[in-house]
């Protein structure tokens, strides 16, 4: 069985969750990886309550050792089949003003938002390349096109990501390594916003909200895209949103 794996997984309402669920639904042995070992068991029983095949990793996106674990030994120990897609989800916006701002905090909203990333994003390719193929996607942000005042840590975590993963695309692709990036233009319509700010999500109501299934969705247009057509980015957003 091929597999799938989906780091950044947090709550059963949340985009990594769904991810993780839909690669599942595919026929893809799906591995979920985060920090909470709570909620990964939850989502991992979900999935195989749907007859699907899964496992949970606890382990921390920013650690090399971690990481090179779970795409390694976690992975191998499954048994046989071939990685067929890798998504690197892990990452909160992390606001603030630049003055204001300390050190650690900005080095570790680069280090969740990019360096995770590079890291994942490696050791993925790494298993890839001896198997001729394979997709990796990377949940990106509009963030990663613009500046904005309060958001610097944020902007150029995203913005860094993106560059990252449109060097992957260029360096890869000719070895028939799909790699995407997928930019969310405005709040997701999941547990972090409806349950953590339930004032700030009735205000902007259900149209307000980017569906969680509908982008899911854009990550599996890009898994299947043909390798005659493959595209490195797609933006989703409401039709509320301004951009």
């Amino acid at each position: 069985m091929d597999k799938a794996i989906v780091i950044g997984v947090g709550p059963q309402a949340g985009l990594g969750a769904r991810l993780a669920a839909r690669f599942a639904s595919l026929g893809l042995h799906t591995f979920v990886a985060g920090r909470t070992p709570e909620q990964l068991d939850r989502v991992v029983k979900s999935i195989e309550t749907n007859d699907g095949r899964a496992t949970a990793v606890v382990t921390d996106a920013t650690s090399e050792s971690g990481v090179i674990e779970l795409d390694s030994d976690r992975v191998d120990a499954a048994g046989g089949g071939e990685i067929d897609i890798a998504i690197y989800n892990a990452g909160n916006n992390t606001p603030g003003r630049i003055v204001e701002m300390t050190a650690d905090y900005f080095e570790h909203s680069w280090r969740v938002g990019c360096f995770g990333g590079f890291l994942f994003g490696r050791e993925a390719v790494r298993r890839m390349l001896p198997q001729g193929r394979g997709t990796l996607l990377f949940t990106g942000a509009s963030a990663s096109l613009r500046g904005r005042a309060n958001f610097g840590a944020f902007n150029s975590a995203k913005g860094a990501l993106r560059n990252l993963a449109q060097a992957m695309a260029k360096e890869y692709g000719p070895q028939r390594i799909h790699v995407g990036h997928v930019v969310i233009d405005g709040p997701i319509g999941g547990d972090k916003i409806i349950k953590g700010l339930p004032e700030y999500a009735n205000k902007l109501g259900e149209e307000g909200l980017i569906n969680l299934e509908g982008i899911v969705d854009a990550f599996q247009y890009l898994y299947k895209q043909p390798r005659t057509a493959w595209s490195f980015e797609v933006d989703v957003r409401t039709s509320q949103e301004r951009w």
